[in-house]
Formats: structure tokens, sequence, C-alpha cells
């Protein structure tokens, strides 16, 4: 099948659509429902009534927006009429969820005259927190999105105007600064008079440019004072005194061509004849108005070109901008999206295309180079911090600029927002935030690594952690430079400072009864960087150790644990996974270490993974995991975990509740433990579950990840005398941070 029977597809699966109504509050009992329906439910109507603004508090109309549209000018089809722009208002429905958490009511009005559409959506204020007017054609778009702005009391936006606008706007900002241009001095050329072209010429000017330098062209040439009678009000406002011509006309000497017309328009003589470095915004979908390649081909100097497409570097995609301008201005309780909201979410995400990419962005694109520069100047779709880099700033222009109904504290909205994206990243942030309050030197052992260096810049930039690389210090130096990030990394290298002789020493003399002759120590110290590091936060000179990015886990573990060793009050490390669930949090001990434990391992386990939850804000509740629920099962393997349960209740030093032996589902299901084992010692489930063994730990925890919809941070280990976390193999950038932020909290306990 083609893409549009894929489409058809896709769109007629049982149920049909893309989008539906879910509840969010329990609905199992006849008091729940009692609750969300009558009689309950007049108490919050009648303080609505009382106090309007509860609305808020009481109903989703604080994070519901509307997407409305009469379909008379959807991309690429035009006027195909409210019904058939369903499909279509859907899907930005799902943009809005999927990218910013924002619930949507799609609204297709089967209107035509701007009267009737103004009198609709502004009648239906009530229920929604925000607006988002889309495929209404021009200019009739102007007239209502400006009355609705006037008439209704909360943010009404047409991204069809303003998206394009702000995005495209972002890309000129960084492509200016690259060609090292003045936005003032741009000499810009419009290809395109109609909605977005108009807002988008408006906004570069909101942005510098000088509006005497911008020529904008529709299908009957240059728009000049002798044309003015000819056009409409809008087009009127860009009629500029200069000699008729057409668009190749228009492009000589200009610095900046912006396309929202149609494809192929344009052609390599008409690029020759612009000016030095030029900036090129072919926007028409699905052809821009010169290829990619033909654009690139025209000039011998750079040429910063941008396009609607995926399949070329700086696609202006409207999906970076509305979900989080309507995000922020949401969560502002804002009247409008104003100017100074708009300028502060093309400032925002043209600083985060200067920014290291995540790992997880660059394989979403197929393992492209994405480094800010001629290729990058805007950010893509997929990266999760637009959210945290858009939003705050658009709510913080509301605050600014006086339209907030609501004062959002920086700290707790960044809080916010992560929770949005998942409960690990909200749990990171706890973590994140600690080590931030007392940054600790964490040694890097495998310093030479892209991914390594990346990590030791992000600890630095977001003041997590003192990074110290181990390895070759000109490979080191070589890489950072590569990558072209700005620091200066401290670098330890083994083979040129002078410590190594000193942790030789040392190795030597903790092994030297277990058969390391000094010879051999100064290798290991000198060769491999994991017994270098363990030294080094052995001795003192680094406070947490970071390996394992490289090697199998057993390799990576035996250095520190032969080095470093376990803690005085622990004979045994064990691996800990914390899992997130949407709303609940887990600790999975042990799936990384300890194979076959007995009952004294398993209490051991369970104190110091108690312990991490702790470092975390969770209170814990501990379970010890078997297929027997407390003795219903009596043999050896059943007998062990409640051997470990008897070991913890007679320690005075627990005091969190733990019980078992209990099966998975008792111990995560509250309902199993009140109402058929209310004699067990949790007072809830249980959020760290301790396994029998390695191998079922092991298990566990994977498939809890890929068919639970898990996401796991891990493994931490604990136990040991001083900080280290061994990664695994392939970990991204982000995991390296993470782990690192757990390290310094680690060493903040010390």
């Amino acid at each position: 099948m083609g893409l549009d029977d894929d489409a058809r597809e896709y769109h007629r699966e049982d149920p049909p659509g893309k989008i539906e109504i879910s509840t969010t509050k329990p609905t199992n009992t006849q008091r729940d429902l009692s609750l969300a329906y009558s009689p309950g439910v007049a108490a919050p109507c009648l303080d609505i009534a009382e106090d309007p603004e509860a609305a808020y508090e009481y109903t989703a109309k604080g994070n519901l927006v509307g997407v409305v549209s009469n379909g008379s000018a959807v991309l690429g089809l035009g006027d195909i009429g409210a019904q058939a722009s369903k499909p279509v208002m859907e899907g930005k429905g799902v943009l809005f969820k999927r990218f910013a958490d924002i619930d949507v009511f799609d609204i297709e009005l089967d209107q035509q005259d701007p009267e009737d559409i103004i009198t609709s959506v502004a009648a239906m204020e009530p229920t929604f927190g925000g607006i988002n007017l889309e495929d209404i054609t021009a200019p009739e778009c102007f007239e209502i999105e400006s009355r609705l702005r006037e008439e209704m009391d909360v943010p009404v936006f047409h991204d069809d105007q303003h998206g394009t606008a702000i995005i495209s706007g972002a890309a000129l900002i960084n492509a200016a600064d690259i060609a090292d241009k003045a936005l003032s001095e741009l000499k810009i050329v419009f290809s395109g008079a109609g909605a977005s072209a108009i807002a988008t010429a408006r906004f570069y000017v909101s942005l510098g440019a000088d509006p005497d330098n911008v020529l904008m062209c529709d299908s009957s040439g240059i728009i000049t004072e002798s044309r003015a009678d000819e056009v409409n009000e809008f087009k009127r406002e860009f009629a500029r005194d200069v000699p008729e011509g057409d668009l190749a006309t228009a492009m000589e000497g200009a610095d900046v061509f912006v396309g929202l017309s149609v494809g192929g328009i344009v052609d390599g003589e008409m690029v020759r004849s612009m000016a030095a470095d030029p900036i090129i915004f072919a926007m028409a979908n699905p052809d821009p108005e010169i290829a990619y390649e033909d654009a690139k081909d025209a000039r011998e100097d750079t040429v910063i070109m941008a396009t609607g497409r995926s399949d070329y570097p700086n696609q202006v995609n409207n999906v970076l901008g509305f979900p989080f301008i309507f995000r922020g201005a949401l969560d502002a309780r804002a009247t409008d999206i104003n100017e100074e909201m708009k300028r502060a979410a093309a400032e925002a995400l043209a600083d985060l295309a200067r920014q290291d990419v995540p790992d997880a962005v660059v394989k979403a694109y197929g393992d492209q180079p994405l480094q800010f520069g001629a290729d990058y100047v805007i950010p893509k779709p997929l990266d999760p911090r637009v959210l945290f880099q858009v939003a705050p700033a658009v709510a913080e222009a509301a605050m600014d600029s006086g339209v907030a109904r609501s004062e959002l504290d920086a700290d707790e909205y960044a809080e916010r927002l992560e929770a949005r994206l998942g409960k690990s990243r909200e749990m990171m942030r706890v973590v994140l935030n600690k080590a931030r309050s007392e940054p600790k030197r964490v040694a890097l052992a495998e310093g030479t690594d892209e991914k390594m260096i990346r990590a030791a810049y992000q600890l630095r930039e977001q003041g997590i952690a003192e990074p110290v690389l181990l390895g070759d210090q000109d490979s080191i130096e070589a890489t950072t430079e590569e990558l072209g990030l700005g620091f200066d990394p401290e670098v330890v290298d083994p083979d040129a400072d002078g410590m190594a002789d000193r942790y030789a020493d040392r190795l030597h003399e903790l092994r030297k009864r277990k058969g390391i002759t000094r010879t051999e120590a100064g290798e290991l110290v000198r060769r491999d960087t994991n017994y270098f590091g363990s030294v080094m936060v052995e001795e003192g000179d680094a406070d947490a150790l970071l390996t394992g990015l490289t090697h199998h886990y057993p390799s990576a573990l035996r250095p520190p644990l032969q080095v470093i060793g376990t803690a005085e009050d622990a004979d045994y490390a064990a691996g800990v996974y914390m899992l997130t669930f949407k709303n609940r949090v887990v600790f999975c001990a042990d799936a990384t270490v300890n194979q076959e434990p007995d009952e004294e391992v398993l209490a051991e386990v369970t104190k110091h993974t108690a312990e991490l939850a702790r470092s975390f804000n969770v209170e814990p509740r501990a379970a010890m995991l078997s297929y027997s629920n407390f003795g219903s099962v009596e043999n050896e393997g059943t007998a062990k975990p409640r051997r470990a349960v008897d070991l913890l209740h007679g320690d005075a030093a627990v005091d969190f509740p733990v019980d078992g032996e209990m099966q998975a589902d008792t111990a995560v299901v509250e309902d199993i433990l009140e109402e058929t084992y209310d004699f067990s010692e949790l007072d809830g489930p249980a959020n760290v579950l301790v396994f029998p063994n390695l191998e079922a730990g092991n298990i566990g925890y994977k498939l809890l990840q890929r068919l639970g919809g898990a996401e796991a941070i891990g493994p931490m280990l604990v136990g040991m005398d001083k900080p280290v976390h061994v990664l695994q193999r392939g970990d991204e950038v982000k995991d390296i941070v993470n782990l690192a932020g757990v390290a310094v909290v680690d060493a903040q306990n010390e």
C-alpha cells in the first residue's frame, strides 16, 4: 500500500479517529460516581457560580484548548469544508497532547461568514482555556483572530499566521548571527502575501528588522505603492515605494528570501543574484520554492537553507511553537498571546539550537550530526527540551507584559513541566536539584568517549557536578573542539600525570596479598582508567566514579570492588533500578550483582535500597518477593525471604515498614494488602521490591520496563564504601548525567 492507503487504514482502525476522552478520577464505586456527578457535583458548580475563576480549580478548563476551523484553507488541500477538515483538527489535538500534555476538543464550524464564526467561538469561552484557530482562509482570518482577541478573555492564536512566523523567526535570529549580519540591516524578500507571509513579515519587524527593507511579492509581483489600491488592506501594509518588478527583481541583492507561496518558482540564477551568504527559507509544502540541493549548489559561499520538509536540515515545523506557547499561556492563565510572548518563544528556540543535542534526538533523526551552524539553526521537533525552554519563556513574558492572571515560581514551574513528561523526569529533578546545592568531583573513567565528554559539559554547564575526565589529554581536547563545546574540561591523563606512581603504590598496597605486584599495579593504573579512577576516589582526590559505558558490567565493577570495596556496615554491593510509571515509582533490587543471595544479603540489600529511595524523597515500603504469600508455600526458597524479614524486624536501625515473603501483585496492589492480608506490616503498596535472586530481578525489571511501560533509571550501585556507579554499555548522555547526579548526592551524604 502507498502512503494514502496507509493513512486511511491508520485513521479507520477501530476505534476510528485519533483521539478519545478519558477520565482522570476514580469511577469504580457508587461513591466515586456520586462525587463525579449527582449529587456531589453541585458543590463545585455553586462555587464556580459565585467565582468564575474557580472553574480553573474544579474543571479541566485550564488545560483545554479548542482547535477551531471551518476547513476553508487546509494546508495543501484548500477549501475542503468543515467536515473534511476534522482529521486535520484531530491531528492537531494529537500534537498538543504529545508535545505539551494539553487536552483538545476539535471544533469544525460549517460557517463562512466571519461574524458567524466570531459569535460561535466567543460563545464557547466558558469551555476553553484557549482557542487555536486553524486553516481559515485569508483575509477573513485576520478579522476573526483580531476580534476574538478583543472579545475573549482567554488566549486566541491563529497558528497559520503566527506559527511559521515564530519558528522561522528563531531560525532568522541564528542565521543572521552565523552570517554575521544585523537584523536591522537585512534586506528581506517575501514570496507570498497570504496570512502566514503577512504575519511573518510583521514578526520579523518585531524582532528588529527594518520594515523599509521588507519587500513582499504576490502573484502579480512586488507590492508597490503604485499597486496599493489593487490589494487588500493587509497587503497594503507592505506596499513600498520601489519600482515595479517580479520576484527575480526583488531578490537581487537580498540577504533573506522567505518563501510562503508555491513550489519551484525560484531558480539558481535568482539565488546567485542575492547578497553574500544568503539566507533562504523556502517553506512551501510539499515542494519548496527551490529545492534544497539546487539552492546549495547555486553558490560557493554559505547558503543557510530552511524548508518545511523533515528530510532536509532546518525544518520550519509549527509543532515547535503552538504546543509550548499554549502551555506557557495556559499555565500563566494569560488573557492573550501577545507580541512579547511570541518573541520570547522565538528567542528561546534560537537559544536552544545553540546547546548540545541529546542522544535520543540525534538517534530519532538517523544519527545525523546536529550541531549549531548553517545546517542546524532551529531545534528538532522531537527534542523534549523545547517544552522546558519555550513554555517558561512564554509564561515569564506573559507575567512581565501584564496579561498573566497567575504568578509562577520558576523552580516550581520547571518541576510541574518535568512531571508532565513522565515520573522519571520528576524524580530525577529532585536528585539533580540536591546535586546542584553542593556539586562534587566526579571522575568519568572513559573520558575519551564522546558521550562522556558531552556529559561532562552538561554537568559543568548545569552545575550538577565538577566532572573530571580520565584519559589521553590530547584526544579529549581534540574531541571537545570537534564537538564545538565551549568549555575547558578538567582532564587527568594517567600517562602524563604525576599521580600515577602514587596511585600504583596505593593499588599495590591494597592488592599485594591478592597477587598483584608493584609492576602490575603500575601497568593497571596507566592502562585501565577503571583502576586509576577507583584509586583516585579511594584516595579522596575525587568524590565519586562513573564507569561502564564501554565495558561489560562485571569487568567495569571489578576494579572499584577491589580498590574501594563495600561500606563499613555492608558486606555486599547491589544494583538497583528505579522504575517510574505515570503515578508510581518503585525501586527494584538486586538486578545486577548477587546471583543467589541468602537471607543476610537480602536483608542488607533491602536496607541499602531503602536508603537510596530516600535520596529521591521517597519514603520506603519494602516487600520481599516470592511466589508464596506469607507461608502459603513451604520450602527453602520461600523461607529465605521470610528469614530476611525476620532479620530486618530485629534490626533497631530499620525504621521503615518491610514484610514478606509475598507475591508481586500482593506487594503492589493496595486492595489485596488491605482486604486479604490486612495483617501485613505495609501500610500501602510497596515501592521497594526485593527479588529473591538475580535472575528474577533482571527478568522482573525488564518486563516492567518493556511491557509495563515503565521508564528505568539505573542500575544504581548501593553498598559501596564510596560513590561508584556502573553505567550500561551504550547509555545515552542523559543517563550519564542522571547517574552522575545520583553519585553527587551519594557523596553529599558521605
